[in-house]
């Protein structure tokens, strides 16, 4: 069976390293040097935590992803 999960990848210039996290899968985070790279690391841990959990993920529906602005 498949499931389709969102996942937010950002870039953290200190480490030079892509960071991945599944908010609806607790455990599912990963780094990487690349997007490809840590695209096939969320889906290993994907996989190993679901595996490992046996649990069913209830997916939340994807809407948006927002930037927002603030002046501090």
């Amino acid at each position: 069976m498949r499931k389709r999960l969102a996942a937010i990848i950002e870039y953290d210039p200190e480490t030079k390293q892509y960071i991945g996290i599944v908010p609806d899968v607790p455990g599912a985070h990963t780094v990487g040097n690349t997007l490809e790279e840590v695209r096939r690391n969320l889906k290993e841990v994907l996989l190993l935590v679901l595996e490992e959990t046996g649990k069913e993920v209830d997916a939340q529906e994807f809407v948006a992803l927002e930037m927002i602005e603030v002046q501090v």
